[in-house]
């Protein structure tokens, strides 16, 4: 296999209140809900970089496409971490999310490893690590 991992999708309980939250608390670019006019169609896309792009999809249309009953969320089942280039910036992060509506779970503090991370959850309780590493130097695609 190689690695093409083009979207990530977060299944969500209220897309409505997902695409507020992420389009509307944090800023993120996005169409809106799109494919109402398909059963299990409603999504919501999110590019995130080039070639990446968040997808928020009801949890219920997840199950109807995979077969799977609907099961409890499990917010220690993933982490997305989201690099940023300063101190201030993890902080800043940090306060857009909660200001939109998010639970802060950790918060901002320095990490074993020489860096700075705070976590918090969206409201369908995915977990996100906003993180400044001074190893890895971000690019603008990155």
């Amino acid at each position: 296999m190689k690695p093409r991992i083009s979207f990530i999708t977060l299944g969500v309980d209220d897309l409505e209140r997902a695409l507020r939250f992420y389009r509307d608390g944090l800023g993120l670019p996005t169409e809106g809900i799109i494919g109402t006019e398909f059963d299990h169609g409603a999504v919501v896309f999110i590019e995130l970089q080039p070639g990446l792009r968040l997808a928020l999809w009801p949890r219920a249309s997840i199950a109807h496409e995979t077969g799977l009953p609907v099961s409890p969320p499990a917010p220690t089942d993933g982490l997305l971490a989201h690099n940023v280039g300063s101190r201030e910036e993890v902080d800043a992060v940090l306060a857009q999310a909660e200001a939109a509506g998010a639970v802060l779970v950790k918060p901002p503090q320095d990490t074993f490893w020489g860096g700075y991370a705070g976590h918090f959850q969206d409201p369908d309780r995915h977990l996100w690590e906003v993180v400044w590493n001074p190893a890895f130097e971000l690019t603008d695609a990155g």
